[in-house]
């Protein structure tokens, strides 16, 4: 088998569209109820089998996992490799369907709903398949390299001792989303398994429908945020195949009011695109470490502009007129600029070294 060793991934700067009114029903509710509201906008998907001889799993990833490099190509998720698309299976030598959600916990193995929810499928080798098993998600403390089949070293880990299962680090924010999507989307309404987070992870031969460590996923969740990769997947899924959305992508901080910091606090949306034209905008440096960010516009008027954090978080909100925005009290990170002219609006991406 063909395959490309990936050391890097570096996501374009662009910030995904979330359709109109997508989450209107879910907006100023909180805990218990945001839940219920997000689980009732996700719910009801379009529903694919694992195996047919129609559009199925496989070939849904081909499509959400594909190597922009090598368009023959898919991404292992655990790894990083590049492996040739067509070599699905391939009697054990080419690559496999992960269930992120380990489909054991919950006892749902590849039935429709969760089984075949690409949400949370993604590619990868037989060997890490097996090695990654049912673990739980956490870091590992006694931890064990992880090799792919091919005797490639991939950056996840394995505990010696923990039921446990650590992803690279390019990915383990990935990891935290799909199973905050699974604990929303699957909550015992519609005959599939009330899927929960927890702190406990279960052995080897448990098939309660929970997962962990939770408090490991939102660490995981904030420090490897969304990029293009993500919002590019949640697309495809969207718009071609499910026809419907992980919400932790479009609107990260979803995380942190159902079972982070802002418990009890209701979701308003910070990043509200309203169905304007688009404001033509340049901006540079972009990244930026000199404490300021130079934006240009073809409209002359002032611009307002707000900066949240990945969590969505208001960090700036000010007037430009000079075209220059000040920037220096803010951390090194990924940020998000909402700019404001007349009844125009756009969203970017901007990075802080």
């Amino acid at each position: 088998m063909k395959k490309t060793l990936l050391f890097v991934f570096i996501p374009l700067l662009s910030f995904t569209q979330v359709p109109l009114d997508y989450y209107l029903t879910a907006e100023n509710t909180r805990d218990d109820i945001l839940k219920f509201e997000l689980n009732q906008i996700i719910d009801d998907h379009t529903e694919f089998y694992y195996t047919s001889s129609g559009t199925d799993v496989w070939d849904i990833l081909k499509e959400t996992d594909k190597d922009p490099n090598n368009t023959n190509n898919v991404i292992l998720i655990y790894s990083g490799i590049s492996v040739n698309a067509a070599q699905e299976y391939n009697s054990g030598a080419g690559w496999t369907r992960e269930h992120v959600w380990a489909k054991s916990k919950g006892d749902f193995e590849t039935t429709l709903g969760p089984g075949t929810d690409v949400h949370h499928l993604r590619p990868l080798d037989n060997s890490m398949n097996s090695t990654r098993n049912n673990r739980g998600f956490d870091n590992c403390i006694t931890c064990i390299d992880v090799y792919d089949q091919w005797s490639n070293p991939t950056g996840s880990k394995k505990d010696g001792n923990n039921w446990s299962f650590e992803p690279r680090a390019n990915v383990k924010g990935d990891v935290a989303r799909m199973l905050f999507y699974m604990a929303v989307r699957y909550e015992g309404y519609d005959g599939y398994p009330d899927l929960e987070l927890s702190e406990t992870i279960q052995d080897q031969s448990g098939k309660l429908p929970f997962h962990g460590v939770l408090s490991t996923l939102l660490e995981w969740h904030r420090n490897d945020p969304i990029d293009s990769w993500e919002e590019n997947r949640n697309d495809i899924i969207y718009y071609s195949y499910q026809n419907n959305r992980n919400p932790f992508i479009d609107y990260p901080e979803l995380a942190e009011h159902l079972w982070g910091n802002m418990k009890g606090i209701e979701w308003q949306k910070s990043l509200g695109v309203d169905a304007f034209s688009e404001v033509e905008i340049k901006f540079y440096p972009n990244p930026t470490s000199l404490g300021y960010v130079n934006i240009s516009s073809k409209n002359s008027s002032r611009m307002n502009i707000t900066v949240f954090d990945i969590l969505g978080k208001q960090v700036i909100n000010t007037t430009v007129s000079n075209n220059r925005l000040n920037v220096s009290s803010l951390n090194a990170g990924i940020y998000i600029m909402k700019i404001t002219q007349g009844k125009a609006v756009t969203t970017k991406k901007l990075v802080i070294n």
